[in-house]
């Protein structure tokens, strides 16, 4: 499950809200000009609150703008961070840091 989740939420299993919720995500990230009135109805449907909702819209937000930030001062990804879908299937999703520096 983790696996597909990582890799395509879209072959996960996944419950009808939590589907919802990505779908949500997926379209605030790519296409932000395209939310409308809909979507956040959509998710009502599913259950989610208003306040939920509003967690949720700034926390994909966020990292959005965090990501552009980074992107546009050209701040390259440490090499943990950036495992192809190969490697990550080849160590089951460990995530593994590198040691701590001396000191730090």
């Amino acid at each position: 499950m983790a696996e597909r989740l990582i890799l395509d939420y879209r072959d996960a299993d996944l419950p009808a809200d939590d589907r919802a919720l990505c779908d949500f995500a997926v379209k605030l990230t790519l296409t932000p000009g395209a939310m409308n009135a809909g979507d956040t109805e959509c998710l009502r449907q599913h259950g989610l609150t208003d306040e939920q909702i509003t967690v949720a819209t700034q926390v994909v937000s966020y990292f959005n703008y965090i990501n552009r930030v980074a992107d546009g001062l050209g701040v390259d990804l440490e090499p943990w961070m950036t495992r192809s879908p190969e490697d990550w299937r080849r160590e089951k999703g460990r995530f593994t840091r590198p040691p701590a520096s001396p000191g730090g």
